[in-house]
């Protein structure tokens, strides 16, 4: 129901709720910024793509600022879930819902993690988190992780975030 409302709200009445919204943001875009990369952080607990929120947060936020905003909140994530996949037992799951993959996937991170940490960031239909839970499991070399993350995570995000603003100027 909250997400329906969302929607609707979103595509309905957008201007509406741009303007409330722009007028609660406009006392502080530094309070705004802050409040942005904290979601964006936290979002590794929930479990919700972090696209979710760049989408909410796109019509607020000016692009370049948007995304130098998103990147720290996936660095941030991506290390939550690399550090803690295994004290929150996030990798349980994963391991129980995809086995196969989940096997597969280390062997293939123990040989490759940066290269295969960029493409698993970049493709749209893999999910992130998984990738991260994993890595953090087989405690892979932490800066070729996030140097990957960051890398393929940030080009698809610079594409959301530039296409989607282009599209919501046209």
């Amino acid at each position: 129901l909250v997400v329906a409302s969302a929607l609707y709200l979103y595509f309905f009445q957008r201007e509406v709720v741009q303007a409330e919204l722009r007028g609660a943001l406009s006392t502080s875009t530094v309070i705004a910024s802050i409040i942005y990369v904290v979601l964006g952080s936290l979002r590794a607990f929930t479990m919700v793509p972090a696209t979710f929120l760049l989408f909410v947060a796109m019509p607020f936020f000016p692009p370049a600022l948007l995304l130098l905003l998103t990147l720290p909140g996936i660095a941030i994530s991506s290390s939550i879930c690399y550090f803690f996949a295994e004290v929150l037992h996030m990798d349980e799951p994963f391991e129980r819902r995809y086995p196969e993959q989940i096997a597969m996937l280390k062997r293939v991170l123990r040989t490759h993690t940066l290269a295969i940490t960029i493409g698993w960031s970049f493709m749209l239909f893999l999910p992130t988190d998984l990738l991260c839970y994993v890595s953090g499991t087989l405690r892979t070399n932490f800066a070729k992780f996030l140097i990957g993350i960051l890398i393929g995570e940030g080009a698809v995000y610079a594409i959301y975030v530039y296409v989607g603003d282009w599209m919501l100027r046209a």
